[in-house]
């Protein structure tokens, strides 16, 4: 159940090396939340700790904090990856924003803070006139396809990770404004 949360002290930052740690334990949260759930999209190996490193080197990794503690975070950044160059894309442009490891710590999910973060990332697109945002989820994770539905997402098509699992994820769009 969604609760108003427009009167919560929340903000999201650019991610320091000095917030890994927090950043992992929400990860490992999540992944054991999933798991328990039958959702097999995260595991011991991805995403790893050195690839939030390399998101925060790069300037690409967001934390969202509600009253100055970390509960969740997000990469996103203006390079497509190979995987998603078979995918049709509704706009052709090398102009969109991809979206990443969006994770929110189990103990606040289903509260409107993924929604928050989403609508963040829309607003940036919107400020450095990127044509879209893109993004991939799990096919079997409902609530994320529900979620990315909800607000707007087109599905437009499938990638697999094998080294992850055999089903696919699905490959989601939003034409911005």
């Amino acid at each position: 159940m969604s609760t108003d949360i427009s009167n919560i002290n929340l903000k999201i930052r650019k991610a320091k090396i000095i917030d890994i740690e927090k950043i992992m334990e929400i990860i490992s949260l999540c992944t054991n939340h999933m798991i328990s759930n039958n959702i097999f999209q995260w595991d011991e190996n991805y995403p790893s700790k050195q690839t939030f490193i390399e998101d925060i080197k790069m300037d690409y990794l967001l934390v969202l904090l509600l009253r100055n503690n970390i509960i969740g975070c997000v990469s996103v950044y203006n390079v497509m990856d190979d995987f998603y160059k078979k995918i049709k894309w509704k706009i052709k442009s090398n102009n969109s924003l991809y979206v990443h490891r969006l994770a929110i710590n189990p103990s606040f999910q289903g509260k409107g803070f993924a929604k928050f973060i989403m609508n963040y990332i829309e607003e940036i697109g919107i400020k450095t006139k990127a044509k879209s945002i893109r993004l991939d989820t799990f096919s079997l994770n409902k609530k994320n396809n529900k979620l990315y539905s909800n607000l707007g997402y087109l599905k437009l098509g499938q990638i697999y990770f094998r080294n992850q699992s055999d089903m696919p994820f699905n490959c989601y769009e939003k034409v911005l404004k």
